[in-house]
């Protein structure tokens, strides 16, 4: 009976679907086809049926997923709870001895104990109708016939995971008429990897997309890296475009241990090409093989190893618009207002995002549409061609990446939500803050086109006044080099740390501290590397506790009532020195690194012992603070009041947080659409707060700047520069306007201070 649990690959085809599931059916059809697949077996869906009925635990289990899956907290709890119904039960006694069979047998075959990936293949998986894929987990660099039995029942556990039980119930699948098959096959070793859509993905138009990155394809599909792009025309074999990324971040099996570990590539590959010509050429060949397998486009995984090609998995392409429309609907009247808050215009279709766990419907050139995004976002922001948000104003989340991604967007619609359904397709006027259904057709020339902004070179005009840029992901890093910036005058940490896995304190308690800091390390060394040995200001943790409160482990974050005036920036790493501490540890790498262009920012402070506090943290932890600039944000009225009292406590520079500033003198919420029409960065008392700082710090040779949105504002900058400030740091899509407007300012005052000396 357990012969027919667990197969070999080659003994399964495309009528296989309901025992291996369609990820393991396709992986036999292409071996029969001889294409390069890597082989393996596959324990499948009646063993783990068999599983669930021999343990007695299918009305327990299944029963813990009747929940409301709208509910995050609900949902976290549902999969937490089946989970551990599925670790707490063990498999049959005869399927496991026939995995390690098989596992043994993979080993003769191959000469030595073999390394393999252990992957999810669910029965209703990869169907023209629906798509499970992402939806389970893949484990990778699996060795020892006892740890792939581990493996492949944490791959069932994996089939109630939050996201994978949200989907099911969206798509109307019964969860226990949803089996999952484990695919188990030799790992490649990759040296490159990536996918390919044998056709284009959303229109079925006769091109061959290929996306590839150095080491394991994880980073590719996961969507952490931004892959090179190469677009090629199927008929001639001609290529038609090509976009080579900074690579980031590569996955790669650790020689070591034979975990799979994230590092940054070698510095001489990270804006290197990844595929030859001749390779591009042979995946668009394989590609229209498993086209005329199946007869559908098809989106496939691959990897090379030693100039050799291997197809890890294929599935159809179910985004292709399958009717094609007459004619577009043409757009007049806007059916949604906002804020403009990243210029350029985009025609897509909408898709609708409430948390992370719908991230995948997003495609290249889809609009994402959003109550509001958050950092785990991201990767999805990177696809989008268009980002809309019920919420939000000109700083808030979605409107800081979208400007630094190029990507248009409108905040602060209030009910996009309500008003755009998934599939609709609609045009964005990010520089006007408005939205249409159909196609604009006077926005024709102006659309946006995913991931492609690409800027002009221009000669730069070379000002007394510093243009910096603010970054706050390392993904914009290319783009704010663009600018020609003199440096980077605001580099946003809790973005990066938003952007993990789980909250800070998880990885401290699990005793992965290590793991933390070189998270961080690897993450602010990608811009203080590119923009040496002009400075970069790092901006210690600034992270409202209900932002925290969403990650993995950050349930013990304080419940506040207005979390923008409570436990952050320097007050909360004062007392959560623990934190702090990982972050000085981060600071001291670098600089051993030799990266003495970074400085470090303290942000929120009242008090000048705030800031002297601060310094002998950092001095008792080893931090050599005399070999980098130490300054502080300006953004609580009191800092800016008792200025000399900062002044006399020893600092280098100031930088304006005009955002906060604003807020907290006015008494305005920004992202209230209520009292925004309130806030103005101009106002008499701000520009009165700015000036008195300004002055006692050039007294005192102390460098001033402005980070927040102000400093985007070409009419600030100008007042900025008659007050004497020693720089400016704007947006990425500001930083050319606002230059511009330094230099005419600056020979405005020259002429001036010529005219009156020749009275």
């Amino acid at each position: 009976m357990a012969n027919d649990m667990v197969l070999w690959l080659e003994e399964v085809g495309k009528e296989d679907i309901a025992i291996v599931g369609g990820k393991g059916a396709s992986l036999g059809e292409m071996m029969h086809a001889e294409l390069p697949v890597p082989p393996g077996f596959a324990v499948t869906a009646q063993a783990f049926r068999r599983f669930i009925d021999e343990n007695g635990i299918a009305e327990k289990l299944f029963g813990s997923l009747d929940v409301n899956v709208d509910d995050a907290e609900i949902l976290r709890g549902a999969e937490k709870t089946a989970k551990k119904i599925v670790s707490d039960a063990k498999v049959p006694v005869d399927i496991e001895k026939s995995i390690r069979s098989k596992y043994k047998e993979l080993c003769k075959r191959e000469g030595n104990e073999v390394y393999v990936a252990v992957r999810s293949s669910a029965t209703a998986e990869d169907l023209p109708d629906a798509s499970f894929a992402g939806q389970q987990d893949t484990f990778l660099n699996i060795k020892g016939e006892t740890n792939v039995v581990e493996a492949v029942k944490k791959c069932w556990a994996s089939l109630y995971g939050a996201r994978a039980i949200y989907y099911r119930v969206k798509q109307g699948f019964d969860h226990s008429k949803v089996n999952l098959c484990a695919v188990v096959q030799i790992m490649v070793d990759a040296e490159k990897a990536g996918v390919l859509f044998s056709s284009h993905p959303s229109t079925g138009e006769q091109v061959t997309i290929i996306e590839g990155a150095w080491g394991l394809g994880e980073s590719v599909v996961s969507g952490s890296v931004s892959p090179d792009y190469y677009m090629v025309d199927k008929r001639n074999k001609k290529i038609m475009e090509r976009k080579i990324s900074m690579k980031n971040i590569m996955h790669i099996r650790d020689p070591k241990t034979g975990k799979t570990v994230e590092l940054p590539p070698p510095e001489d590959k990270k804006n290197a090409k990844v595929l030859e010509d001749d390779e591009i050429l042979k995946l668009v060949e394989l590609g229209e093989i498993v086209e005329d397998l199946y007869g559908i486009p098809q989106d496939v995984e691959w990897a090379i190893k030693d100039h050799e090609i291997f197809m890890l998995q294929s599935r159809p392409i179910t985004t292709i618009n399958k009717k094609k429309e007459s004619k577009d609907k043409v757009a007049t009247t806007a059916i949604l207002e906002g804020l403009g808050a990243s210029p350029g215009m985009a025609y897509g279709e909408a898709k609708l995002v409430a948390d992370s766990t719908e991230l995948g419907k997003v495609k290249p050139g889809d609009i994402l549409v959003a109550v509001m995004t958050t950092p785990d976002m991201v990767p999805a922001m990177k696809r989008a061609a268009a980002i809309v948000t019920d919420e939000g104003g000109m700083t808030c989340h979605a409107a800081i990446v979208s400007r630094e991604l190029g990507c248009p967007a409108v905040v602060g619609t209030r009910k996009a939500t309500q008003l755009l359904t998934d599939g609709m397709k609609i045009t964005v006027d990010g520089e006007k803050g408005l939205v249409f259904e159909g196609k604009k057709e006077v926005a024709a020339k102006q659309m946006a086109q995913p991931q492609a902004s690409v800027m002009l070179a221009r000669s730069k005009p070379i000002t007394a006044t510093e243009i910096k840029v603010n970054v706050s992901i390392p993904e914009a890093t290319a783009r704010a080099l663009e600018t020609q910036a003199d440096g980077v005058g605001l580099l946003r940490i809790e973005h990066m740390i938003l952007g993990l896995s789980k909250h800070p304190k998880q990885y401290i308690k699990e005793g992965k501290a290590d793991e933390y800091v070189n998270e961080l390390v690897s993450r602010i060394q990608i811009v203080v590397d590119a923009f040496y040995p002009k400075p970069v200001w790092v901006r210690t943790l600034d992270a409202p506790t209900d932002e925290f409160r969403a990650m993995e482990g950050g349930e013990g974050e304080p419940i506040e009532p207005n979390p923008m005036l409570g436990f952050r920036g320097i007050r909360r790493d004062l007392i959560d020195t623990e934190h702090f501490e990982l972050e000085v540890r981060a600071f001291k790498e670098l600089i051993k690194r030799g990266f003495s262009n970074m400085g470090i920012m303290i942000p929120l402070v009242q008090h000048p012992s705030e800031l002297r506090r601060a310094k002998e943290f950092m001095r008792a932890k080893g931090l050599d603070i005399s070999k980098i600039d130490i300054g502080i944000m300006v953004e609580i009225p009191a800092a800016a009041l008792i200025i000399d009292q900062f002044i006399a406590e020893g600092l280098d520079f100031v930088s304006f947080g005009t955002n906060d500033l604003t807020q907290y003198t006015l008494a305005v919420d920004r992202n209230n659409e209520h009292v925004a029409h309130l806030y103005n960065e101009l106002h008499p008392a701000i520009l009165k707060l700015i000036e008195h700082v300004i002055i006692e710090c050039n007294k005192a040779g102390v460098k001033t700047s402005i980070c927040g949105q102000a400093g985007s504002n070409p009419k600030v900058a100008k007042r900025l520069v008659e007050l004497g400030i020693t720089s400016i740091s704007a947006n990425i899509d500001a930083v050319e306007a606002v230059r511009d407007m330094v230099a005419r300012t600056e020979l405005q005052l020259l002429l001036k201070g010529a005219r009156e000396r020749g009275k």
